[in-house]
């Protein structure tokens, strides 16, 4: 009886000690792709806002494009992603992010060198309804956001849903609270870049 009672206990602390141990394992060895993998995604992220183009998606030629435009720097100590030609500062990429309908929305804008034209904007996270708030990430509603006048925007008012005064992009149909949580966040990320690359915090 005490035999048969401790084999299946031996057995299972076993089982568990070998699947824990081969968890591990791949954990510890995939440790690095996942890292890479997520650096990339950044990287094809700011390539994007910044309006740079990538003549492929392989992980090669974004990190080549990448460390031949971009330089980070520290402004106001936030990370900046800033895109040069040369000596040429063309603009530049700061995170943007905050709450939304089902939980928080993380991504990234550019604007122009002189600060007066929104380059841009990408999200690289969010729990978004797909087919409803989830269309945040489609490429319609994200490529409207290029080449807005920074320079009109009173009160830090710089996106306004159309049809709205002054409107000048888009909102979801039938998810308005994850376009307003949206258009909130980014126009309050907005406004705090332009005042800590103006010197004004």
């Amino acid at each position: 009886m005490k035999k048969s009672f401790g084999f299946p206990i031996l057995f299972m602390v076993i089982i568990t000690a070998f699947f824990t141990f081969l968890l591990a394992f791949l954990n510890y060895k995939t440790t690095d792709i996942i890292s890479y993998n997520q650096e990339t995604a950044i990287r094809r992220t700011i390539l994007y806002v910044l309006d740079i183009d990538l003549p492929s998606q392989e992980p090669e030629v974004i990190e080549e494009v990448f460390n031949k435009y971009i330089v980070e720097e520290e402004v106001g100590g936030e990370t900046v992603y800033v895109a040069k030609d040369g000596e040429e500062v063309k603009g530049y990429a700061f995170p943007i992010g905050g709450g939304a309908l089902w939980g928080t929305v993380q991504g990234y804008a550019a604007v122009s060198e002189d600060l007066s034209t929104l380059l841009g904007i990408d999200f690289i996270s969010h729990s978004e309804t797909p087919g409803l708030g989830g269309r945040i990430s489609e490429d319609w509603f994200k490529e409207q956001f290029r080449g807005l006048d920074l320079t009109i925007g009173k009160n830090g008012e710089y996106i306004i849903y159309r049809p709205a005064p002054n409107g000048n992009v888009d909102a979801i149909a039938g998810a308005t609270q994850t376009s307003k949580a949206v258009s909130d966040f980014i126009n309050k990320d907005i406004d705090e870049f332009l005042s800590r690359m103006r010197g004004e915090n």
